[in-house]
Parts: C-alpha cells; structure tokens; sequence
C-alpha cells in the first residue's frame, strides 16, 4: 500500500517537472541559429532540446543497428545462435543478475530469497540445469520437502541433470530414514557416474548395513579402481566384508564358503582379530589345530586380544592348567610388557594355583591401570593366597566402580559393542569398532557407588564369614575369570 502510494506521488511529481520545464523553456524569447549546407534553421530553445534528445536516439539506434549487423554477418558465417542472443542480451544480462543472487541468497542462508531469485532467472534464461538446483537447494535449507522433492524429479528428466536429481532424492531418503529406497537410488547415481567418491561411499555404507556384502565388495572394488581409496584401506575393508560374508555362511551351513572367505580376510588383514579367530575355528573343527596355532600366533604377535587367548585355549581343552601355561609360553614371550599379556599370565597362574606367580605376572596393573578385570584378577589372587575376605571384598567393591577397559567402540558415535561387528549396532556405520579402552563416566558409578556397602560389609567385623558368602565370592571370581583360563 504505502510502496503504491509512493510510486503515484513520484509519477505525480515528474509530470509537474516536466510541465514546468516545458512551459520555462517556452517562455524564453532566445533562439539559436544554425546553418547546415547553406541553409540557416532558426531553433527555440524548446526545440533544441527536442533536437538533443532525437539526436541521442539516432545514435543509439545506429549502435543497435550495427550490432545486428555484425550478429547478422557472424549467423551467414556459421554462427547459428548469434542472431538469437543479439537480442536475448539483455534478459540473459538480467537472468544472470539474478541468478548470482540466488547464489549469494543460499550463502548466507536465505533459502526463500533463494527460491524467488532462482525462479526469476528461469525466466529470462531457460536454463533448467542452473535454475532448478538453486531452486532444490533452497527448498531443502527452509525445509519444503514436497517442492525439494518435486524439483529433483524435474532434474531426473533432462540427461544433463539426471545424475544430479538422482543425487538429491538419493539424500532426501536417506533424511527420512527410507535406506532400502535411498540404496537404490545410489545404484541409479553410481551407473551414471561411477567415479563419484561420495556415491561410492554412500552405496557402500548402505550396501552393507542391509548385509549385501558381495555387492559392497564390488563397490569397494570401483572405488579402488576410481582412485578414491587408499589400497591399505580397501585391504582392510575387503577383509571386514570377506569376514561378514563368511559369518552368514557359517550362519547357513556352507562350510566350504565360510572357510574360503574366513582365510581371505585373514590372509588381507592379519591384524582382523575377528578373522584370524573364525579362522583358527574353522581349522579346529576341521582337525588342523598346527594351522590354528599358527593363524593365532601371528595375530598375537600383531596385537593381543583376549579373543585369540580364547582361541588358543579351544586348541587343546583337555589339556591340565599346567600344560596349558607351558603352551602359551610362546605367546606370552612375544609381548612380555603388555596389559594384556600380563593379565593373561596372571590368569593362567590362577588357574595353576601359583599365587605368588599370579601376583608378580599381574604387578603393578591393578594400581597403576585399574579396570574390572585386573581387580577381580587381583581378588582371586589375595583370595587363593589366604588373605581376609575383608580385602577380598575390598578388591571386588573397587572392580565394580573400575572402568570395564578395552572394549570394541565405534569410532563414528562412541558406541560400545559386547563384540565386534561388521557395522555399528547404533549409528550404521561400516569399519567403525576398534578395539580401544573406554573411560567410565561419573553417572555411571552412582547405582553401583550405593551398592558398595552390600558388598564390602562391616570392615571392622573380625569374625569369618559363614561359607555361604565364601561362595558367593568364589563364585563371583570365577564368573569374570576369561575363557583363556577356564577352558
């Protein structure tokens, strides 16, 4: 209302301007005299001016003229659209303008003002390819899903903009959750552009959170020959899939399949501790505990992992506590300093009934790296040496508050796994879990923290306990003792 009312007053305004120039210029009795070719023209002051303003119009008329002409002369020497932009200049001028400020709309966040300069410029451009994507790309950030959704589908349609369209309708099901949908779409955009890294690893992703690991192996595969992937990194992403796949073979039956994929995966990633397991098993079962031994041992030598002690331990689980601690010597001698063959040692030794070894192969660990497992180590060793089951207690109370130590957790979303997998249980992601210790928070340790007087009791009671406890604290330390020693 008040821009209308303005642009009346303006109006207004110039005519009066105009009225009154016309009416001094009438009113000034001077006259100007010119001669051209002999002739003399007598000129008020009116007219001369008139005579400026025509004069100024031939030129620019002469300037239009000549541009056609050259666009002309350019069209009969094969320039078939030289013609058709002489005059579209100026919208194309104008539907540029706008759509650089469409652009700069969607920099700074402006989505709306996007959209209005995006759909002005269609109109003096006609270009679809440009228009349109600034035009999607605005609707997504004010969150118009429908026109975003509508925008993509007319992108599908022009060959130019295909891969394009594919693209954003591929990331709008992801948004919404729909991935058996957004995978096919990912299919669609990686036949178009199979070299796209960012397909790639989205189509990767997909593939295998819905567990098609031979396809995920043929994308992983483009992706290596594209050079968007480092070759270490694709030799150990085709083992994470080799051993996923081998998982559901074992998980069905097919023996033959599950072993063949098992020793690729090993064979790519000696450190897939995952791998060198399944395959140790698999040679187990079959009645080759040498290759077993071997498989473990090199991953042991690679890094310890309680889940190879494990293995090792199902290579003989007939064999004494004494005759076992003889065959994980070798193990035990190729990281003598690490936590995780200390813990080992001491658990062994436990299981021996060597206490005071137990003790000298723990050392330090309980005090100086405490965790639920070194302390509840800890209470078995002062329990099987004699000691007051107030400090058996004692031990125990401490391992339920100690931080649980190294778990499988996901590197994307910190999410911790009971044991490893393929893809992360919480945020989908694919070779996320490593093995890496995990820090205890504070709101953890409040429901334990009230329960600790339950369990420690009266420390100032001298009197033993009635065997009933004794066995609920026996039974307690066998309960967290690893596989490696009870088996």
């Amino acid at each position: 209302m008040l821009w209308s009312l303005l642009k009346v007053l303006i109006f207004i305004a110039l005519v009066a301007g105009l009225t009154w120039g016309t009416g001094l210029l009438l009113e000034m009795g001077d006259v100007a005299q010119l001669t051209v070719a002999g002739r003399e023209f007598v000129l008020t002051p009116l007219l001369a001016v008139l005579g400026s303003v025509v004069l100024l119009l031939a030129v620019w008329l002469l300037f239009k003229l000549v541009g056609l002409l050259v666009a002309t002369l350019r069209f009969l020497n094969g320039d078939e659209t030289a013609i058709t932009r002489y005059f579209n200049r100026r919208a194309e001028r104008k539907g540029y303008e706008a759509l650089a400020e469409g652009m700069m709309a969607l920099a700074a966040g402006e989505g709306r003002l996007a959209i209005r300069k995006a759909e002005r410029a269609e109109k003096y451009l006609g270009r679809p390819e440009l228009t349109k994507l600034v035009v999607a790309q605005g609707a997504e950030m004010v969150g118009d899903t429908a026109l975003a959704t509508e925008t993509f589908k007319a992108l599908v349609t022009d060959d130019r903009t295909r891969f394009v369209g594919v693209r954003g309708l591929m990331k709008q099901k992801l948004a919404a959750g729909d991935t058996e949908t957004a995978m096919k779409l990912a299919e669609k955009a990686m036949a178009i552009r199979p070299r796209n890294e960012e397909v790639q690893t989205t189509l990767l992703q997909l593939q295998a959170r819905h567990e098609d690991w031979s396809g995920a192996r043929a994308t992983l595969a483009a992706a290596l020959k594209a050079g968007n992937l480092p070759r270490d990194v694709h030799k150990r992403r085709d083992a994470v899939l080799a051993l996923a796949h081998a998982r559901d073979a074992m998980a069905e039956g097919k023996i033959a399949e599950a072993t063949r994929d098992a020793e690729t995966a090993q064979r790519l990633a000696p450190g897939l501790v995952p791998a060198a397991v399944m395959a140790a098993r698999i040679a187990i079962a079959d009645g080759k505990p040498k290759q077993a031994d071997k498989i473990l041992k090199a991953a042991w030598a690679t890094d310890p992992h309680p889940d190879i002690a494990a293995a090792f331990a199902e290579i003989a689980p007939k064999e004494t506590p004494a005759e076992r601690l003889k065959r994980f010597r070798p193990l035990i001698a190729k990281h003598p300093g690490h936590p995780e063959t200390r813990l080992l040692e001491a658990e062994l030794q436990i299981a021996a009934e060597d206490f005071p070894a137990a003790r000298r192969a723990l050392g330090d660990l309980a005090e100086t790296a405490p965790t639920a497992r070194s302390l509840t180590i800890m209470a078995a060793i002062e329990r099987g040496a004699g000691s007051e089951d107030r400090i058996v207690r004692a031990w125990l109370a401490k391992a339920v508050t100690a931080p649980r130590g190294m778990q499988w957790v996901c590197g994307s979303c910190g999410h911790v796994h009971a044991d490893w997998r393929p893809v992360c249980g919480n945020c989908g992601s694919f070779d996320s879990l490593s093995w890496q210790e995990v820090a205890q928070s504070d709101a953890a340790l409040t429901g334990p923290a009230q329960m600790l007087p339950l369990i420690v009791g009266a420390l100032e009671d001298k009197r033993p306990d009635p065997p009933a406890d004794e066995a609920e604290v026996v039974e307690t330390t066998a309960d967290t003792e690893p596989a490696a020693a009870r088996n």
